[in-house]
């Protein structure tokens, strides 16, 4: 990342790549105002920050390894940028995910009814504010809801495990940082999840349109959950041509989002099975053409009485399973820990 060159100190650097601020040229065209907003600082110490992404661009220019075109990122900083991950309080999903949900991709979700992807959303709209110091993005998230399936009373059980298992960390109990300590109270994490209830295709299509903006005037959203995107688009559409291209259009702009503002998205979607050589097996809806509309596509699956993630896709991660148990603190580990892995 860019910002790691600058001369600045690391906390600044934190609640910059926090706030979404990873390259120089994200600097130069914000104002001292706006990014003491984003980073809750003092217009002063953002006018010092500015200045030194100022100096930090000339040295690039002078040294001749400036880019000629704008926009250009070397290799090295979008595998750090692909480091940045959201955990789903299950080491073990964790694990096959390469350490959790990664920021900068989209990644769908999806199973049969009662397999727990609303659970899912609604972990990892709560553990995306999990603090920097917890090695978390400290960030926010936008739900969007199509199916009514959000339950308010189910995010405070879940952000109540979330500041339960924070508080039981034992850097924290050495710490005792009081700071952090006031950020863990559950009504906060609740009040960091910005609920939009959808109630048709049409309004999930306006939506997807209007959330770079959105984002843009919220630069601490880290996160953007879909739930689900399948509801209207199985029911509602007869031209099958027509609902290709919407979702087509739709997946290219959540892609853009989630590049532009270094955030995750995460695609909850419904279950159907697909006939293959004479047998039927599960897949998610939508069709083919969808399959490719996600960066990571995971498929949650019943194994005898045991809940299980399964990579299906991934352009970077091999395919592998993981059990994964329901809780009322929310998602963890099985009960049972095996874990297979198969290399593609």
């Amino acid at each position: 990342m860019e910002v790691m060159r600058m001369a600045i100190s690391g906390t600044q650097r934190g609640k910059l790549i926090s706030a979404g601020y990873t390259s120089l040229s994200s600097l130069f065209s914000v104002s001292p105002l706006l990014l003491a907003q984003d980073l809750n600082i003092s217009e002063v110490e953002a006018l010092e920050i500015l200045k030194a992404a100022s100096h930090s661009g000339r040295l690039d220019t002078s040294g001749g390894n400036h880019a000629i075109l704008n926009g250009a990122q070397n290799a090295w900083e979008m595998f750090e940028d692909s480091c940045i991950r959201i955990t789903t309080s299950s080491a073990d999903v964790d694990d096959i995910l390469g350490g959790g949900i990664s920021c900068k991709q989209v990644t769908e979700i999806g199973g049969i009814p009662g397999i727990g992807k609303t659970q899912f959303g609604i972990q990892l709209a709560v553990n995306v504010q999990i603090p920097a110091e917890f090695g978390g993005l400290g960030g926010k998230a936008v739900y969007v809801d199509t199916e009514g399936s959000f339950m308010v009373e189910r995010a405070l059980q879940i952000a109540q495990g979330c500041v339960d298992d924070m508080e039981n960390d034992n850097c924290f109990r050495q710490r005792n940082i009081r700071a952090v300590k006031d950020k863990l109270l559950p009504k906060d994490f609740l009040a960091n999840i910005f609920h939009f209830r959808i109630c048709s295709y049409t309004e999930l299509i306006a939506m997807i349109n209007h959330l770079d903006k959105w984002v843009s005037e919220h630069r601490d959203v880290k996160l953007v959950v879909i739930d689900s995107v399948t509801f209207y688009f199985r029911q509602d559409f007869e031209d099958m041509a027509q609902r290709t291209r919407i979702l087509g259009e739709m997946a290219l702009k959540l892609m853009k989002l989630a590049q532009k503002f270094n955030l995750a998205v995460v695609l909850l979607n419904q279950a159907a099975t697909k006939c293959s050589e004479g047998s039927y097996q599960l897949t998610l809806a939508l069709g083919d053409s969808w399959s490719h509309a996600s960066t990571n596509r995971v498929i949650l699956y019943w194994k005898g009485d045991e809940r299980c993630a399964y990579i299906d896709k991934s352009t970077s991660l091999p395919s592998a399973y993981a059990p994964y148990a329901i809780t009322t603190k929310g998602i963890r580990n099985s009960s049972k820990t095996c874990k297979r892995t198969k290399m593609m």
